[in-house]
């Protein structure tokens, strides 16, 4: 069996997405400023969930820079109804800050006078926009065309076989722009974002699964696997706090790593020893007595005798 073009397989997704999801409108009114900030707090949630956060930051908050100086705990309170409220806090105070500090004021509307190339590049500029970010402003704000995809997405298109591993890794899908017309670019996008938060919550899941096999049911071996080692989690979980493209999830199967050999039992482990030094030979220790000894002076023999004697011989008087 012919293995599906990039196209047809694109066509196919978005014809099972038009059977589970229905496409939601997004307000055309707001300034390009919070179409950015918008696009923080949508990536990885809900549709209603951001706009109901959305709503409460602009009512307690007096204005844009108050939440610029709160702190991501604070935030992280505020964004509970979010999926990952900690990462979309992270998000909406970078690009706040990253804009002020570019123009000293929360209007980007300035932008909309540029290219659109040019627009994009400077929202690429931004500390903190991401990818999803800045299509969702291209494709709202600017009226280019520029379907925004979330990791969840990405993640489908990549176990389906639309995207490879170095596009998955990148974050581009080569060819979707061409698939869908400009006219249904809002609708596809909204589809698809809803697609990335359900796979995104657990790509792992039951469901995750019958969408995908849906799909293209030759994927199968290609289905995420849940990570088991540690490192792993850790690793994939600080990549998603740095807003670095992961890899992308391993597909099911044998691991690869081998474990260590180990010694057979009963033989002790090798211990290296340092090689001893050689000292330089010493004397004897009876040789050394004899040269510490100082040498004795000759003496005339029989003088003692002689005295002794002749001492003896004398009379008392």
């Amino acid at each position: 069996m012919a293995t599906p073009s990039r196209s047809a397989l694109i066509t196919r997704t978005i014809k099972v997405l038009k059977k589970h999801y229905k496409p939601v409108a997004s307000p055309k009114d707001r300034p390009l400023f919070e179409h950015l900030l918008f696009a923080c707090l949508l990536e990885d949630s809900p549709h209603e969930a951001a706009e109901q956060v959305f709503e409460t930051l602009k009512r307690d908050y007096f204005g844009w820079n108050e939440v610029r100086v709160s702190t991501i705990r604070e935030l992280t309170d505020v964004l509970k109804p979010l999926v990952n409220p900690a990462e979309s806090a992270a998000r909406l105070k970078q690009s706040l800050h990253a804009v002020f500090e570019s123009v000293y004021e929360f209007d980007i509307e300035s932008l909309k006078k540029q290219n659109i190339g040019q627009a994009v590049k400077q929202l690429q500029k931004y500390n903190g926009t991401t990818p999803f970010a800045v299509a969702y402003v291209t494709q709202h704000a600017l009226g280019g065309h520029s379907i925004p995809l979330n990791r969840g997405a990405l993640i489908t298109l990549h176990t389906v076989g639309v995207i490879s591993d170095d596009e998955f890794a990148k974050g581009l899908v080569p060819g979707l722009e061409r698939a869908v017309p400009k006219s249904k670019g809002a609708e596809i996008g909204s589809l698809l974002h809803q697609l990335g938060v359900e796979i995104g919550r657990n790509p792992y899941g039951q469901p995750a699964r019958k969408l995908m096999l849906e799909i293209d049911p030759r994927c199968k071996d290609r289905l995420p696997k849940r990570p088991t080692s540690r490192a792993e989690r850790d690793g994939a979980a600080e990549q998603a706090a740095r807003g670095e493209p992961a890899k992308p999830p391993a597909a099911a199967g044998p691991s690869r790593k081998q474990p260590a050999a180990k010694e057979p039992p009963g033989k002790p482990e090798r211990k290296t020893q340092k090689p001893k030094q050689k000292t330089p030979p010493t004397k004897r220790p009876e040789a050394a007595k004899k040269a510490a000894k100082p040498a004795k002076k000759p003496t005339k023999k029989g003088t003692k005798k002689t005295a002794t004697r002749k001492l003896a011989k004398r009379k008392p008087r």
